[in-house]
């Protein structure tokens, strides 16, 4: 195998390929000390030592610093590492290595933003955020079965009626096909914004 290119990234960081495919990033004191140089042989030895013993140990605390800041989902979390260039079989380890620790949990992420986003936004809306942060569907689905009911849906249209001041002696039809027509396009269920607009009178 040949270092076939070294592109400077930074100031002090490297792009390397081998054989003319994308290997790895190191910093400038990591091509020295491997003995890294363009056009130059490099023995599969030196590739696992740099894998073991720069690229995996900078791969986890990278990701353990991610969910330091913030709770994030696996999709996200890989996306994260993938942008930071590490290669494809690092970015998979470090995944495994976090959620062996518990440190990453898709369901819980789930569960936690459904709790926090019921008594806002509708079933489907939820749905739609979680699917865009990659948690697979059977996730999801469980993450509702356990913390989204009837009755999640109702607070979430009697608050936004509230947010919106709607009186209850509103009695415009197109005012009130306006709201419905709203609450269709979030997702949530006519039945069950018809009983919260017929009863708003009594949980006013």
């Amino acid at each position: 195998m040949v270092v076939t290119k070294i592109e400077l990234l930074t100031k002090t960081k490297y792009k390397i390929d081998i054989d003319g495919q994308f290997a790895f990033v190191l910093y400038k004191g990591e091509l020295s000390r491997y003995g890294i140089a363009e056009d130059q042989e490099i023995a599969e030895e030196t590739i696992g030592k740099i894998e073991t013993e720069v690229l995996m140990k900078r791969a986890k605390l990278r990701a353990l610093h991610l969910l330091e800041d913030m709770d994030r989902t696996e999709g996200e979390l890989y996306k994260k590492l993938v942008q930071g260039m590490y290669p494809e079989e690092i970015v998979k380890k470090t995944l495994e290595y976090v959620k062996s620790f518990g440190y990453l949990d898709d369901l819980r992420y789930a569960e936690n933003f459904i709790v926090s986003r019921r008594e806002k936004k509708s079933r489907k809306e939820i749905y739609v955020l979680l699917s865009q942060k990659g948690i697979e569907r059977e996730k999801i689905e469980q993450a509702f079965y356990n913390c989204y009911t009837d009755t999640s849906e109702t607070e979430a249209v009697r608050g936004i009626l509230k947010k919106k001041k709607w009186e209850s002696t509103e009695t415009d039809e197109r005012k009130i096909r306006k709201m419905y027509a709203y609450f269709a396009r979030k997702g949530f269920r006519y039945e069950t914004v018809r009983q919260v607009i017929q009863n708003h009178d009594d949980n006013a």
